[in-house]
């Protein structure tokens, strides 16, 4: 049986995987760079535990109105921000990262910089892993279709795209919606599995490191992004058994600048797992095996 502190750091890392895949969709397939995603986990987060502990809703409401406002804020940004050229938008997520953070810490209503406690639990490790099956088939699904593969051509060649017809704004605006509604669902499961929210939980750090895990997994594969995520959350726990404790996030640092060196296009690059691919492989395994063995007389 697994004991409940390692059932803890897996719930955590399949609700982080959902902000990783967020992130994945709007830098790794569409081409935008955002440095303030833990500012749209914060907005779920604490949407869904001020209508939860404070508007007496179901926890299900809460997490829907937490995605929804975190949805909205996204693409009210990204509609100003996404129609100028260079890093602007760039910008804009930066600043409004930070600039929720610092309206959290200030806000008494919410606890300030104490944070907010009692928000309310009911999240477990089967729901958090279903709703990453669920999403990630989804996602897998977008990425296959016409919607998906118009994001991918943007993030090829954005003068191209446009050439062959595609609406450039509403495909970016597409992606950067899914995006923050990935990560406010993200910040409103942490929540309410920890049954308490604090403004740091959600500062640049977080935002750099869901970055860092999609550069990690490599641009152009959503398999590369889950399995970084899978690696990453949970290594500077385990780094913490023995004698590595007090050298954990070195090591972490270490094994981020090693992969970034050596894998420069990520962990999968541009591949992904698919059911008949793996399958295809476990048969050249067993083609190769019988194709070893000695023939009789020899």
């Amino acid at each position: 049986m697994i004991n409940s502190y390692w059932l803890g750091i897996m719930t955590q890392t399949g609700i982080y995987l959902l902000a990783v895949l967020g992130v994945c969709i709007l830098t790794g397939f569409t081409g935008l760079f955002s440095f303030g995603h833990a500012g749209f986990m914060a907005i779920g987060g604490y949407v869904s535990a001020i209508a939860v502990k404070y508007g007496d809703l179901p926890l299900v409401a809460g997490l829907l109105l937490g995605t929804a406002a975190a949805t909205l804020v996204g693409i009210a940004i990204g509609t100003p921000t996404l129609k100028l050229r260079g890093d602007y938008f760039l910008i804009a997520t930066l600043g409004i990262g930070e600039a929720i953070r610092m309206i959290l810490e200030n806000w008494t209503f919410v606890g300030g910089a104490k944070g907010l406690t009692d928000v309310g639990k009911g999240i477990s490790f089967p729901l958090v892993l279903l709703i990453d099956v669920v999403v990630i088939f989804m996602l897998a699904n977008f990425l296959r279709s016409k919607h998906g593969r118009n994001c991918i051509a943007i993030r090829e060649n954005e003068t191209a795209a446009r050439a062959m017809g595609i609406n450039i704004f509403r495909y970016k605006l597409l992606a950067m919606g899914i995006s923050c509604a990935l990560a406010g669902l993200a910040g409103a499961l942490l929540g309410h599995y920890m049954n308490y929210l604090q403004p740091t939980m959600f500062n640049s750090v977080k935002s750099n490191e869901l970055l860092i895990m999609v550069i990690m997994g490599g641009f152009g594969s959503l398999t590369g992004s889950i399995i970084s995520a899978l690696i990453l959350v949970p290594l500077p726990e385990v780094l913490r058994i023995g004698s590595a404790q007090e050298w954990r996030m070195v090591i972490y640092g270490l094994l981020v600048v090693l992969i970034i060196i050596f894998k420069p296009t990520g962990l999968m690059g541009y591949k992904e797992f698919s059911a008949k691919g793996i399958l295809a492989f476990f048969s050249r395994l067993k083609k190769n095996a019988f194709k070893r063995q000695p023939k009789g007389g020899e």
